[in-house]
């Protein structure tokens, strides 16, 4: 378990440190209980040595003690009822065979802000759980933005994903073109990206065409790699189930029963992502993904295609538009400070 930061008082004897009120009002401290029906998950619901209960106390400053099959929560009111929904949507999250890990106990603890946590676990009568399942896993939302997004991927005919890195767009829209062709919604999953970034060129890399670009495309093959055995994604790309591609090799074609995926989509020129967009064919979905803050191409956001595709197009039926920001990026909670001060300095 964690403990409390102590101090020494005058006679050298510990004391528990409580934090000061605050100034403008008083600090209302509760006490709640939470207790778990199925024993066998509380192993990986409390962590190792308690760690996973330790990291709730650090994120959210109260303490809990378990006891059998209860954990006990005290602290600010406001923080006992965030640390107590956050055990709660653990505790679910594990009984449905999901994995409970560091990262995912950060992304509900970032969530527990969010009045709909229970909601989004669960589901309800209106709304089944937001996940998405592929052959090696299941994949819930690990921020409040990923919800709307992970609607929109099901729902909707073209999607524009934009914001920082880190933030999911890209993994998730792979999880779920991966869904639909285990499914057989749709007959081919086509993963796109500009071949050229930051005005680098090709042609100094050696090898054939495929060579020069699949360090570019390496990202989309990783996320393929985590959503499907290895062995399959090689047996569907030499099928031509999976396609991974630059931009340029969309010319002149009509994508039908296919999924389709553009990434980096902020080193498109107008052009390309005109070109790209009227590829889109019957029984097909689309989606875009970029952050309109790291355009690499010569001339930066007056030339980029992804700015200019979402002022023309966003509001027209059938095209939804996700905006994520530095709070839902969902790798180490350094990563997003780090977005967080360069947007910062960048306005």
């Amino acid at each position: 378990m964690g403990r409390k930061p102590t101090r020494k008082d005058d006679h050298g004897a510990a004391q528990a440190l409580s934090p000061p009120p605050s100034p403008q009002r008083e600090i209302r401290r509760a006490k709640a209980e939470v207790s778990f029906e199925d024993q066998s998950l509380l192993g990986p619901l409390f962590g190792q040595f308690d760690a996973n209960l330790v990291q709730i106390e650090n994120r959210l400053g109260v303490f809990i003690s378990a006891r059998g099959d209860v954990a006990h929560i005290e602290g600010p009111e406001d923080s006992v009822a965030r640390a107590r929904d956050v055990l709660k949507a653990m505790y679910d999250r594990l009984a449905t065979g999901q994995d409970m890990d560091a990262g995912a106990i950060e992304s509900l603890i970032s969530m527990s802000n969010e009045p709909t946590l229970e909601g989004i676990v669960k589901g309800d009568a209106e709304h089944p759980p937001v996940m998405i399942r592929t052959r090696r896993k299941t994949i819930v939302p690990r921020s409040a933005g990923q919800i709307p997004y992970m609607r929109q991927l099901a729902r909707d005919d073209i999607i524009f994903a934009l914001g920082p890195a880190g933030t999911g767009k890209t993994y998730l829209a792979v999880a779920q073109a991966v869904s639909q062709l285990i499914t057989g919604s749709v007959q081919r999953l086509i993963l796109s990206r500009p071949a050229v970034e930051a005005g680098e060129k090709l042609g100094f890399l050696p090898g054939d065409m495929k060579d020069k670009v699949d360090p570019y495309l390496r990202p989309l093959y990783d996320a393929l790699f985590d959503c499907m055995p290895p062995e399959q994604v090689e047996r569907r790309i030499d099928s031509g189930e999976i396609e991974i591609a630059p931009i340029a090799f969309m010319r002149g074609r009509t994508l039908a029963d296919s999924f389709i995926i553009l990434d980096e989509a902020q080193n498109t020129t107008r052009e390309q992502m005109k070109m790209f967009l009227t590829r889109f064919g019957q029984n097909s979905r689309m989606v875009v993904c970029g952050d309109p803050k790291q355009v690499d191409i010569p001339g930066g956001d007056r030339m980029s295609g992804l700015a200019d595709a979402v002022e023309k197009l966003e509001g027209v039926e059938g095209i939804a538009v996700s905006r994520f920001t530095s709070a839902d990026v969902v790798r180490h909670p350094i990563v997003g400070r780090i977005v967080e001060a360069y947007e910062g300095t960048s306005e």
